[in-house]
């Protein structure tokens, strides 16, 4: 492998040099992750840091970054690994030299895989598995990827994990880390629960409908409990098991509806398997409005990191039901298990979960209540972005390096 340039974090001294430049490497580039980043770009380029944003193209991140102000870069990878690794490795190491980054944050598996190994701790490198690879694999390939995480470690000066829970898979599966972890965050400046429609309940649910699906949803009766789900339409955010699900809570609430919010690589066969009735809504950018037209809002993840799905629909008021997943217990307000937990791939738990919501106005009105107060106090995204910073510096000060990280305004609000 060829060496790397000098890099200014290489230079020792009591005098910043400036203020640092940070390289976010991601793949993917929709979904979760991608909202990570660019919410972090964003944060970052309104602190004073260079940003450099590397990506593939096609996706929401490119354009999410670079309207935050970040600069982006183009780097060719697949979600898979495989015969490209070779050439996604070469092409963190042409970035490395054009950007020269004091600090490299690498975001998911394929990412953490080819920043690793371009770099072999050579630059300070945090690296943010957003759920881990093996937990989606299965055989040979879950073994492998297990082996990689404890061997690659080494090359992490912190492996930055989104929930408490993730840190302790990681570890039980042997990976040896400089451990941080720092919950996911939300924009509760936009994923909020508005007075009026508060006030208008229903009726302002309806008028929403109507805007965003006005034929297949035209004829929602005003009593209808519409519950919605928000994610890619694949095998981690477990669609099957809801439409597993469905027809015993339609035998039980006739008036349910159901709504999947997004796409993906499953979504043919999804439809293939869902019950008369179940609306497939696509891929959405105001999933806002969703939540606003919701009345309960349900993800059956198979594995997850700290899903942002429930946090954001609790940041709109509306009450969640999440499988018992790494972070769910996390981000529920305490003593909400009972009601909003269920176990993964399990539909009857599921059915009976959603069951007792929707006939219960009351319960979710307070749960959604509690809810919303405990994402906007433990949940904003100033707040994460802030303790990412710390991490940055801690990792740069420990590495002897000058370069400067500015302390954000809103550290240590929580």
């Amino acid at each position: 492998m060829p060496e790397l340039p000098a890099q200014r974090t290489a230079r020792c001294g009591s005098e910043p040099q400036g203020l640092m430049t940070v390289l976010h490497l991601a793949q993917p580039v929709e979904g979760g992750v991608a909202r990570v980043v660019a919410d972090l770009a964003k944060s970052q380029v309104d602190a004073g840091l260079h940003v450099v944003v590397a990506c593939p193209g096609g996706g929401r991140l490119t354009q999410a970054a670079t309207a935050a102000g970040a600069r982006t870069v183009r780097w060719s990878a697949v979600r898979e690994p495989g015969a490209y690794l070779a050439a996604e490795v070469y092409g963190v190491q042409r970035l490395l030299r054009a950007v020269r980054p004091d600090l490299v944050h690498a975001h998911s598996a394929k990412a953490g895989l080819a920043a690793r190994l371009a770099l072999r701790g050579r630059l300070p490198t945090v690296h943010q598995p957003h759920a881990w690879s093996f937990e989606a694999a299965t055989g040979g390939t879950a073994r492998l990827a297990r082996a990689w995480e404890r061997y690659a470690a080494r090359w992490a000066d912190r492996v930055l994990c989104v929930s408490e829970a993730e840190r302790e898979t990681g570890a039980a599966a042997g990976v040896r880390a400089r451990w941080a972890v720092v919950h996911n965050g939300v924009d509760t400046a936009r994923f909020t629960a508005p007075d009026t429609r508060q006030a208008d309940g229903p009726t302002a649910r309806h008028a929403a409908l109507r805007e965003l699906l006005p034929s297949a949803l035209a004829e929602l009766p005003p009593s209808a409990v519409l519950v919605v789900c928000v994610g890619r339409l694949c095998e981690q955010k477990g669609q099957r098991t809801l439409l597993a699900a469905w027809p015993r809570v339609a035998a039980r609430v006739p008036d349910a509806r159901l709504v999947l919010v997004g796409d993906g690589p499953d979504r043919e066969e999804l439809r293939r398997a869902a019950p008369p009735g179940v609306v497939f809504a696509g891929a959405a950018d105001a999933v806002c409005d969703w939540y606003a037209a919701a009345d309960l809002v349900v993800l059956p993840s198979r594995w997850e990191g700290m899903a942002l799905t429930p946090l954001e629909a609790m940041a709109c008021g509306r009450p969640v039901v999440v499988s018992d997943v790494a972070g769910s217990r996390e981000l529920l307000p305490p003593g909400q298990e009972t009601s909003c937990l269920v176990p993964p791939a399990d539909p009857d738990a599921l059915a009976d979960a959603v069951v007792r919501l929707a006939l219960d106005p009351g319960l979710r009105a307070e749960l959604a209540q509690r809810a919303g107060e405990h994402v906007r106090a433990r949940f904003d995204v100033r707040t994460t972005a802030a303790a990412v910073l710390e991490l940055y510096r801690e990792v740069l000060r420990q590495r002897g390096a000058t370069a400067a990280v500015p302390v954000a305004e809103w550290a240590g609000t929580r």
